[in-house]
């Protein structure tokens, strides 16, 4: 895949997870934001709480959860403790970090808590 195409590809994904949490209620604090350890695809509101949102896309589900590695859960909990101090709470914000993942069929997969509380 081109490197446009996939960017096209990668904001389709993020528009699609986006979508599906707004569907339960969650209201979107940012979208691909960018802190000084890296980028964060989706930050959500959910009540008091929020959610950090890392999409996944791939031919299955099991291909899009192979992509994610050890070096980018570093950079996402970084950049979440930076986006946080900004949080009334700051770092005793609650928070959850999840995985989306999506298939070449469209299908969501949410992994809950995916990189640990």
């Amino acid at each position: 895949m081109t490197g446009a195409m996939a960017h096209a590809a990668g904001m389709a994904a993020e528009d699609q997870v986006e979508a599906h949490y707004m569907r339960s209620g969650r209201t979107v604090a940012a979208r691909r934001w960018r802190g000084k350890a890296g980028e964060i695809d989706l930050i959500l509101r959910d009540g008091s709480g929020l959610i950090f949102v890392e999409v996944k896309r791939a031919k299955t589900h099991r291909l899009a959860a192979e992509r994610l590695s050890t070096r980018q859960i570093q950079r996402i909990r970084a950049a979440a403790s930076e986006f946080v101090a900004a949080e009334p709470a700051g770092q005793d914000s609650e928070m959850r970090f999840d995985v989306a993942l999506l298939d070449a069929a469209g299908q969501i997969e949410i992994v809950e808590n995916a990189l640990g509380p």
